[in-house]
């Protein structure tokens, strides 16, 4: 596979192919294009011509042979189903080429039993796999069969020996949490998982911490997405509690409460408050705009990237955390608890 041959699949020129996959800043292509000519490149298994780019940059420095990963998405079914984790890899499989690895496949941990993904597993064509998201010991240890060099990142703590690049989701979600709080809201409902959760333990953290009772009929257990809030928020509205404020441990789920609670005819903020954690680019576009916790992903895949590496080619070999800084982007889905409103709801549920 040529450059022109991935210019003519991916419908642009050889020039465009050129700065996506050497990361050029000059006139950078849209992000659809990027993930076209993408998938291209990991599917066809391309790497780059290093003597002609050496040659050509006057280079005398020694050319490496090209090397592979692959990436398991270890919470989701459909890879391109979650904004997080697309970008995740994205970011991981960019920051590999530069060092002249491909992202030879990816897969999903449902997909282990399936009989032409465990082949690929089986056969070990890649130097490496970077496990993407939370996943328990039982599946560490399958890959650890198959893989020599394991890395995982994500935003839960894993107790085991690996490698490790996180953002820490407990605190990210007392910071959340804690932010409602200052603006005067007790009455803060769960949406998402629950189990093994990490962000809703930040969530019952921060509360007992202010000295609010967990009131169990604010939580409801669903999937992290769109149709999990969706669900969970109707579910606790419907309920008639006075509830002030939503916390979602993604902006996925997030987009989903916020869907219900507009069709239960609430404004936000002006009724309720919402917040969530991963700051996904659609955060900023919505309506209101999206208070989130930014977990900053592209940094995560680039370290995941270079670690896993630098443990393939020998750089290092006891295991490393690597803990990335988070932040509040505060915009318009929070604010000031109404007391006034509180009050009424309360009174009309006696």
């Amino acid at each position: 596979m040529t450059l022109k041959e991935i210019a003519a699949e991916a419908g642009v020129s050889i020039s465009t192919v050129s700065r996506v996959i050497n990361k050029s800043a000059k006139s950078p292509a849209s992000q659809d294009v990027q993930d076209r000519i993408w998938e291209i490149v990991r599917r066809t298994g391309y790497t780059p011509n290093n003597t002609a780019r050496q040659l050509k940059m006057g280079g005398k420095e020694h050319l490496k042979s090209s090397h592979s990963i692959a990436c398991l998405f270890a919470r989701i079914q459909d890879s391109e189903a979650d904004t997080f984790f697309t970008v995740l890899a994205r970011s991981i499989e960019k920051e590999a080429f530069k060092h002249n690895y491909i992202l030879k496949y990816t897969f999903t941990a449902f997909d282990v039993d399936h009989p032409g993904i465990f082949r690929l597993i089986s056969d070990n064509q890649v130097d490496g796999v970077a496990v993407l998201g939370r996943c328990d010991k039982q599946l560490l240890k399958f890959l650890k069969q198959y893989f020599q060099y394991v890395v995982y990142t994500g935003l839960n703590n894993l107790e085991a020996k690996y490698d490790q690049i996180i953002c820490d989701g407990f605190q990210a979600a007392v910071t959340a949490v804690e932010h409602l709080i200052k603006l005067g809201h007790s009455r803060i409902a769960y949406v998402g998982e629950t189990k093994n959760e990490n962000r809703y333990l930040g969530y019952c953290s921060a509360l007992n911490a202010a000295k609010i009772p967990l009131c169990r009929d604010l939580v409801v257990n669903v999937p992290l997405s769109s149709e999990g809030g969706y669900r969970g928020a109707d579910m606790i509205l419907k309920k008639d509690l006075p509830v002030t404020a939503f916390f979602c441990p993604n902006d996925v789920t997030a987009i989903g409460a916020m869907r219900a609670v507009k069709e239960h005819h609430l404004s936000i903020p002006q009724d309720v408050s919402l917040i969530s954690i991963d700051d996904i680019d659609t955060a900023q576009y919505l309506t209101p705009m999206l208070t989130t916790i930014h977990i900053p992903v592209e940094e995560m895949g680039q370290m995941t990237a270079k670690i896993l590496i630098d443990r393939i080619e020998g750089g290092h070999t006891l295991p490393i955390k690597v803990n990335l800084p988070y932040y509040l982007a505060g915009r318009e889905s929070c604010g000031a608890c109404k007391r006034e409103l509180l009050q009424t709801r309360s009174s009309l549920q006696k």
